[in-house]
């Protein structure tokens, strides 16, 4: 199991990136400081890192120095509030070899973990379900190759489902991955969007499953 560190020191933030990574299928570890983020990141013993810049101790380009300076090639992904062009440019000049403005969407940050994964397995960019297809690259969504319009937000929840086919996704679940950290709890834009798909792609597809949540059948 690929296994992330992730480096920040919001508490909310965290618990919400290690529950999804979780839920994900990846083993996660968290450092709140940039001494712990250093530490980890040299060990060897991580596959990608999640790197906040306002870290305690030392900042996160003071950890993308220090670990660049060891040697360790293991993928960062810099994640902040900082969003300037010298910002970004700063960050992947330091060795990064990603960069996500806050606030985020947790399936963008999924996707980019995916791509950067350190034992560069093959990365899927096409995921197919029956006979309904999603292009990852162009952004384009088949069924029996005919095309459909999505939205964004429509695709995203697409390709969370057919990520987990046959698997139920909880109202929760779909909204931390899809519409990001600071999601409603209360909120019915999940049923809404669920509503939206079943249009596009056929009502049979999406199942709702009493009390737990939907599934892609």
């Amino acid at each position: 199991m690929s296994r992330i560190l992730i480096a920040e020191d919001e508490a909310r933030i965290s618990s919400f990136m290690e529950k999804g990574l979780k839920a994900a299928g990846f083993a996660t570890i968290v450092a709140e400081t940039g001494p712990d983020a250093l530490e980890h990141g040299v060990s060897g013993g991580v596959d990608l890192i999640v790197l906040d810049i306002g870290l305690p101790g030392f900042d996160g380009y003071e950890v993308l120095r220090r670990l660049r300076l060891s040697g360790a090639t293991v993928p960062v992904i810099i994640l902040t509030a900082r969003t300037s062009a010298e910002d970004t440019l700063a960050s992947l000049e330091g060795g990064a070899n990603d960069y996500m403005p806050k606030p985020f969407r947790f399936d963008e940050l999924l996707a980019r973990i995916r791509l950067r994964m350190a034992d560069n397995r093959p990365v899927e960019t096409v995921l197919g379900v029956g006979d309904v297809r999603l292009d990852l690259r162009t952004r384009r969504a088949t069924i029996e190759g005919r095309e459909i319009e999505l939205s964004a937000r429509e695709f995203a929840l697409a390709e969370e489902f057919m990520r987990n086919p046959d698997r139920v996704l909880s109202r929760e679940q779909l909204l931390s991955r899809v519409w990001g950290y600071d999601f409603d709890p209360g909120s019915n834009v999940v049923d809404v969007y669920v509503g939206y798909l079943r249009g596009k792609l056929g009502a049979g597809r999406i199942e709702t499953v009493r009390g737990m949540g939907y599934r892609l059948r």
